[in-house]
Formats: C-alpha cells, structure tokens, sequence
C-alpha cells in the first residue's frame, strides 16, 4: 500500500509540473490557446497519478509507463485546446506519432512494429473518412489518428475500434447534452483513448 501511495503522489506531482508545461507550451505555439493552468495541472496530474499507482501496484508492467504518459499527455493538450481554440494545431499533432512510438520502445521491437501498424491502420481509416464525408471528421482529427492508433494496437488489435466507437458515443451524448449539431471529436476520442487503453493493461481485457 506504501508503494501505490508513494508512486501516486509521484505521479500526480509530476503531472502537476508537467501541467504547467503543457499549458505553457498551448500559449507559446503557432495557433495554440491560452488555458487556464490549474486545468492542465489538475487533469495530468490525475492521469499521471493513476497510471504511477497502477504500475506501483504491479498491475500493469513498468514498460508500459512511458507510453501511458504520453498518452496522458496528448490527451489534456489535445482537449485543452481543441475545447479552448476548436482546433488541433499541426505542431502538436506532427510530432505526437513519432512520440507515441518512442514510448512504445521499452515494450520491445515486436510491440513497436504492432504499434505502428496500428497508427497507419487508425490513421488511414480517418483519412478515408474525411475524405468521403468532409464534415465527419476534421484534419485534426485526422492527423492525431496515429498518435493514438500505435499505444491502443500495442495494447490490444480491436482497442482503436473500441475507443473510436466510444468517443462517438461520447459525441452523441455531449450533443444531446448541448443541442448542438457540432462538439470537438478530439476530447471525447482523446479520452476514449486513455479509457480503453488503461482498462486493456489493467484488466487484462482484450476488447
């Protein structure tokens, strides 16, 4: 118990630091937004701080923790501005495959080629969804695709479908919520994502 708390409040401070990062970085970029920094703090160090207790506890292996981060990462950056500016920058989707696929490199060489099978699968199903209906998906949407595509192919071959069809869900559920015939697809896939992510490695549930 000692060490799922120690490794919680590790990884919710380090979130909390990493927050203020996260925010700084929204304000600093081309076409970024300016959040408030205690909702990039509170959110990171929330995600941060279960997949620490999780690892701590040995649910899940240390291995994994890279990725998991980085996902938690990309999941409040990406929300944050997608809810604040409606958009989702090319200088945060560019680089977010290729970061995602680094923190797939403890898992092993044969984890890392599944993984980026799964990002050009996720990537290139979005695609031929914008593609044939315009106003489905956004190129935003588009180009985060692979960023979540390679962790949720590493983690188990039907997660992307799981988590798309719930952040549909999610879509549906907020426009009802809202009466609005459009809402951002990126925070509901973004923490669709991480749902289904942490829900494959801690209960050994293969979706």
């Amino acid at each position: 118990m000692t060490t799922v708390l120690v490794a919680a409040v590790g990884g919710g401070g380090a979130g909390a630091l990493g927050g203020v990062g996260v925010r700084a970085a929204l304000a600093g970029m081309r076409r970024g937004a300016l959040v408030a920094w205690w909702r990039c703090s509170g959110a990171l160090a929330a995600l941060w701080a279960v997949a620490a207790a999780l690892v701590g506890a040995g649910a899940v292996p240390a291995a994994w923790l890279p990725s998991w981060l980085v996902l938690g990462a990309l999941a409040v950056a990406g929300s944050a501005v997608d809810l604040a500016a409606h958009r989702l920058p090319d200088v945060l989707t560019g680089p977010a495959a290729g970061v995602s696929l680094l923190g797939l490199l403890p898992l092993g060489p044969a984890s890392t080629a599944t993984g980026a099978a799964g990002a050009l699968l996720l990537g290139g199903a979005f695609a031929a969804v914008h593609l044939a209906v315009p106003g489905a998906l956004g190129a935003g949407d588009v180009k985060l695709a692979p960023a979540l595509g390679a962790p949720l192919a590493a983690a188990s071959p039907t997660a992307p479908v799981v988590a798309v069809v719930l952040a549909a869900v999610g879509v549906l559920v907020l426009a009802s919520a809202r009466r609005a015939h459009r809402v951002p697809f990126g925070p509901p896939l973004l923490l669709a994502a991480w749902v289904v992510l942490t829900v494959s490695l801690t209960a050994g549930w293969t979706p």
